[in-house]
């Protein structure tokens, strides 16, 4: 897959990143997320956090949201993998109890 390069903005810097063709428009979504949680924080904090401090707030926020949703896909497969287990023996029971019927 070929690559050129995107260039983004964050945080008032501009960076030329390299990017998989067809992947643009998710870089560039991606960096307009960091931009948006990235003015939540200087909100938040004030004026007294310099911009590394920021930034790595921001990095830490986005970690916590990943970690959240990736537990709560975790969850929500395991009651999904219940649920199918449930069914599976739900027809194997009625399979059977037809089988001694016939």
């Amino acid at each position: 897959m070929s690559q050129h390069s995107v260039t983004i903005e964050i945080a008032d810097r501009r960076i030329k990143i390299a990017c998989p063709q067809g992947q643009e428009s998710a870089l560039l979504q991606a960096a307009q997320e960091v931009n948006d949680r990235l003015s939540l924080v200087k909100q938040n904090a004030g004026t007294t956090k310099t911009p590394e401090q920021n930034l790595l707030m921001t990095a830490l926020n986005l970690a916590n949201d990943l970690l959240k949703n990736q537990h709560q896909h975790d969850q929500e497969k395991l009651a999904m993998q219940n649920q199918i287990d449930l069914l599976q023996s739900t027809i194997k029971q009625a399979v059977g109890n037809s089988k001694k019927k016939a």
